[in-house]
């Protein structure tokens, strides 16, 4: 899925002085409470970090309100979903009017009617709606499905994402793996002969100018020559 990074930074985390004989908690108590929420300074959500605690007890700022100074390299996993990325995430309601999604757990998606494209026909089967595709029957997509949609934008404050279903290459997660298997596999049936010919004639192309020392284009065989020769001892 797209939309995830792993970012290698340089921190610099603020612990109150009363923190100082365990300053290890104290900084990550500052960082977890930066998960799951949109930080500008690494233009995503925070998902998971990695620190090593640190050696030195940092720098005490004064002021009013002093505070020790602590800067730590770190390892971040970032969400980061822009516009035209392809994000993956779990359906949990489907109205004719739009279909609910949650991504990584944590952030909700909507995908309105006006941005699925025209080959899934909305069903309500036992009371539960569902999107099927009017080309493939076994494209359905419902409640607990997980499916791949485009991005169009996200509001930044809420973590929500507006989706899309208007690309040939969105749905459900399942269909789409089924389909690309069936394709690459299609494509290597079909070219595995045309190589193996390919190959010959490029060796024997390659002969011909080993032999002869040029590059010759339909050059005629030795039955050709054989066949000039009896000719003309007949004559």
């Amino acid at each position: 899925m797209e939309g995830l990074s792993v970012v290698q930074a340089n921190l610099k985390v603020y612990v109150d002085p009363s923190q100082s004989k365990n300053l290890s908690s104290a900084i990550f108590r500052e960082l977890s409470a930066l998960l799951f929420k949109y930080n500008d300074a690494f233009h995503g959500v925070l998902l998971a970090y990695n620190v090593h605690a640190p050696e030195n007890k940092g720098r005490i700022l004064p002021g009013v309100h002093p505070f020790i100074a602590v800067r730590l390299e770190a390892k971040l996993l970032v969400f980061s979903p822009k516009p035209d990325m392809l994000l993956e995430g779990k359906v949990v309601k489907v109205t004719e009017e739009s279909i609910h999604v949650i991504v990584l757990g944590f952030s909700s998606a909507i995908i309105t009617d006006e941005a699925i494209r025209n080959e899934f026909k909305y069903k309500t089967k036992h009371g539960q709606g569902l999107y099927v595709n009017r080309s493939n029957r076994r494209h359905v997509i419902k409640a607990g499905t997980m499916i791949r949609f485009v991005v169009k934008s996200m509001n930044e404050e809420t973590l929500h994402i507006y989706g899309s279903l208007m690309p040939a290459n969105t749905g459900s997660v399942k269909i789409l793996e089924k389909f690309s298997e069936h394709m690459n596999t299609e494509s290597v049936t079909i070219n595995s002969t045309p190589k193996k010919r390919r190959s010959k004639e490029k060796y024997e192309v390659t002969t011909q100018i080993t032999e002869h020392g040029s590059i010759v284009k339909d050059a005629p065989s030795q039955n050709h020559y054989d066949r000039e020769i009896k000719k003309s001892r007949r004559s």
